[in-house]
């Protein structure tokens, strides 16, 4: 067999689709973010100033002060690494620290932390479901991938129930004995459309028909809640959910995954995930940083009151202007081209004609047809920042024959002086 032509030929077929993903070469600043140096292949050695428009850094806690410090103090007092498995002298202070942080913040007894979210939905859902004997999962239909895999590699019946549709979910639940053990999995926000789940009634639902619930807050934790609980926790259901699984890698700015549940289940996963198990730590300076982000969060409202107000002045700004955002409730920013051969045009457009990056959003993330991109707003935009993304969205829309929307004309709640303040740089802008 010829392998490098089948390599070869599954590229093209990307490409053929327009799939195809370019990365983007991006040199973050943890003191200007959102602007980023942008080196072009061919002129690394020119970067250029760019304006970062799709970070999963929500908050900008990846630059702020007292996570950097945690961070550098780790590594100069514990080194670069972990040294092993959490089994194999990797156990060290800062992760135990930053797992009682998570418990706590999320009302559960215990906490485990995984190298990513995606690991820790992949190592949660499968163990959990392959310990509980003859379990059925229940599924949402939008969930992200991780959860998908998670559900695949439990090796349980599964089924799937229509995203957000609680009716549905009883319809599925209703037709199984009360005793079966069931695991009903599902997000609190989902990323690409912004919506947010019936959390109340899939909680409802599970205690009526004995089924443990399974929440992924990744897109929440951090940003919503009084604490940065994420959306359970702002709607006081926290303590009714069996298992929250969570990142570190968006609100908080570092990297990894976590579950929280209690102190049972908890040991059940440290005993049994091999995806935690055979996993060397996160480092001391990545779980310091995590943990100074979480105690952070959990005492401060500015960075979730200017996120909240710069989302809102985003939708409202690119509404007015005619543009296609797809509306939800949350501060997620879908703006809808439909095809996928513009989307990464657009994409190429805003960047190298108005100095604006956004990563195009094509199939498998999302269906065929529902093309996007995707802006995620941070209080660290500035209002000067937001007319400049609207008037290049407009430019772009027009050069590529995008369709416009009839302008829409919706409140605007105006961040208050203190919240842009809580940003030197804003300072004058709320003045």
């Amino acid at each position: 067999m010829d392998y490098q032509s089948r390599f070869e030929a599954a590229i093209a077929e990307l490409k053929r689709e327009d799939r195809y993903r370019i990365f983007a070469n991006i040199e973050r600043d943890a003191t200007r973010f959102p602007v980023a140096l942008w080196r072009p292949a061919g002129q690394e050695h020119a970067p250029l100033d760019v304006t970062i428009w799709c970070s999963n850094d929500y908050l900008g806690m990846g630059g702020h002060p007292a996570v950097i410090e945690a961070s550098v103090r780790a590594a100069r007092a514990h080194g670069a690494g972990a040294g092993g498995t959490r089994n194999i002298s990797g156990t060290h202070r800062p992760i135990v620290e930053l797992e009682r942080e998570l418990a706590d913040l999320h009302g559960k007894q215990a906490a485990l932390v995984f190298t990513s979210g995606w690991i820790s939905n992949l190592a949660g859902i499968s163990t959990i479901a392959s310990l509980l004997p003859n379990c059925l999962i229940l599924s949402d239909a939008l969930n992200h991938n991780s959860m998908i895999e998670g559900v695949r590699r439990a090796g349980c019946e599964r089924k799937v129930f229509r995203h957000n549709d609680v009716a549905h979910l009883e319809e599925l639940l209703a037709a199984e004995p009360r005793e079966r053990a069931k695991l009903v999995v599902f997000e609190s926000l989902y990323s690409m459309d912004g919506d947010i789940a019936p959390i109340a009634g899939i909680i409802a639902l599970a205690k009526r028909y004995g089924a443990m619930t399974y929440i992924d807050e990744v897109h929440a934790v951090g940003m919503y809640g009084a604490r940065g609980g994420g959306v359970a926790e702002r709607e006081g259901l926290m303590g009714e959910i069996d298992v929250i699984e969570g990142t570190l890698a968006k609100g908080f700015g570092s990297m990894g995954g976590y579950i929280a549940a209690s102190a049972a289940l908890i040991d059940a996963l440290r005993s049994y995930a091999p995806q935690f198990i055979f996993t060397t730590t996160l480092p001391p300076s990545v779980a310091a940083s995590a943990t100074a982000a979480v105690r952070h969060l959990k005492t401060s409202g500015v960075e979730r009151q200017r996120h909240q107000a710069n989302a809102q002045l985003v939708k409202h700004a690119l509404q007015a202007a005619g543009l296609p955002v797809l509306e939800n409730p949350s501060h997620i920013v879908p703006v809808m081209v439909r095809d996928a051969a513009k989307c990464r045009r657009a994409s190429e457009l805003l960047l190298e004609r108005h100095a604006i990056y956004i990563q195009p959003i094509n199939y498998p993330t999302v269906a065929r047809g529902t093309e996007r991109l995707r802006i995620t707003p941070t209080p660290r935009h500035s209002e000067r920042q937001v007319a400049e993304l609207v008037e290049a969205l407009v430019d772009v829309w027009a050069t590529l024959g995008l369709p416009f929307e009839a302008p829409k004309v919706v409140p605007l709640r105006r961040p208050s002086v203190e919240a842009y303040c809580a940003y030197p740089e804003m300072k004058k802008a709320a003045e």
